[in-house]
């Protein structure tokens, strides 16, 4: 086994989709894994494209979105490294629902579809992982739906800076690791409302602000804005 092919095996290995299974299906996933590098900007691949496999981040950032027929552009989410998208058309043969561009360079792992399910035939225990992470990700998109269609852009913010939180173990700092800019594409909305917006919640003693620092100073105050 060359040290670039270890190498993919090891990180696959250790990533939550995958982790804990038995080294001969972690190694007949390595096998049908692409490597493939994307620049920083180019699109993935387009709403509408045949769903011909899923991808995991194996170094970079990629955003997952959708643009209006004015062109406006909804941020759906953010996929950094270790985590995978596009499972479900990998699944269902279905077009692609989003498209998807490299925020940053990034180096990603494809999985055609078909020799992928074919795996799944051979190794069936690996569908409960793929199960357990599509329940996650509908919860997720929930959320956004929540989020977007109920909640004034404070409440959006609150929402996120939550979720940032939790995510990092209910840390009472969270680290901004994407612009301004790309965080109101996220929240739907524009930066201009979104600097007003952050300045009020700092102004109202809910975070604490140090360039892409944000400390949670009020939890209790920003799950009430959140509606939580």
């Amino acid at each position: 086994m060359s040290n670039d092919i270890s190498k993919i095996k090891a990180f696959l290995a250790n990533i939550q989709l995958w982790r804990g299974l038995p080294e001969e299906q972690v190694e007949a996933i390595t096998e049908i894994a692409i490597a493939q590098t994307y620049p920083k900007g180019q699109v993935i691949f387009e709403e509408g494209d045949e769903g011909c496999g899923f991808f995991v981040v194996k170094s970079g950032r990629v955003k997952v979105f959708k643009l209006s027929v004015e062109g406006k552009e909804q941020i759906l989410h953010f996929f950094g490294i270790g985590e995978h998208f596009a499972e479900v058309p990998a699944f269902d043969g279905q077009c692609f629902p989003a498209s998807a561009a490299a925020v940053e360079k990034s180096e990603l792992l494809f999985f055609p579809r078909t020799a992928f399910l074919a795996l799944l035939e051979q190794h069936p225990s690996l569908a409960i992982n793929i199960l357990a992470i599509f329940a996650r990700h509908l919860r997720r998109f929930a959320q956004i739906i929540e989020d977007l269609s109920f909640k004034e852009v404070p409440g959006r913010l609150a929402a996120y800076l939550l979720y940032l939180s939790e995510r990092n173990s209910n840390a009472e700092e969270v680290e901004l690791d994407i612009t301004k800019a790309q965080l109101a594409a996220l929240l739907a909305t524009i930066p201009e409302t979104l600097s007003r917006v952050f300045a009020k919640l700092s102004q109202e003693g809910l975070i604490l602000i140090d360039g892409s620092r944000i400390t949670l100073l009020d939890r209790r105050g920003l799950k009430k804005l959140a509606g939580g």
